[in-house]
């Protein structure tokens, strides 16, 4: 798959990224870095650990990732999740399905992005 197919089949933006980042070769350089980011990871451990001041950085890591290469599907959710933390201290459990939501919309994009030739 190419990286225009990509962006087709994980709800991305293809147009706005490449009028930043011009050429296939350097978006799929960053997509690739967003592939094995830590930024998910850290959001669910920390949810996991109750930990919702890291958890939101987290998220907001994550969202701001998504803003900058145009994943617009994972931008979303990751952005519902970001303000449904933010300036809280304690556990919600309103949180479970936002991060579900953050869930699969990562693994779409990640599939996606390791599907590109």
């Amino acid at each position: 798959m190419d990286v225009k197919q990509c962006y087709e089949q994980i709800g991305g933006d293809y147009d706005d990224v490449m009028s930043r980042l011009r050429t296939d070769e350097r978006i799929k350089k960053f997509l690739l870095k967003v592939a094995d980011d830590k930024s998910f990871d850290m959001l669910c451990e920390m949810l996991d650990a109750k930990n919702i001041e890291e958890a939101f950085r987290a998220a907001h890591t994550l969202k701001g990732v998504c803003l900058n290469l145009s994943l617009t599907r994972l931008y979303k959710s990751a952005s519902a999740m970001t303000e449904a933390l933010r300036g809280k201290t304690e556990y919600d459990d309103a949180f479970t399905p936002l991060l579900e939501q953050v869930r699969a919309d990562h693994a779409v994009t990640v599939a996606g992005i390791r599907a590109i030739d």
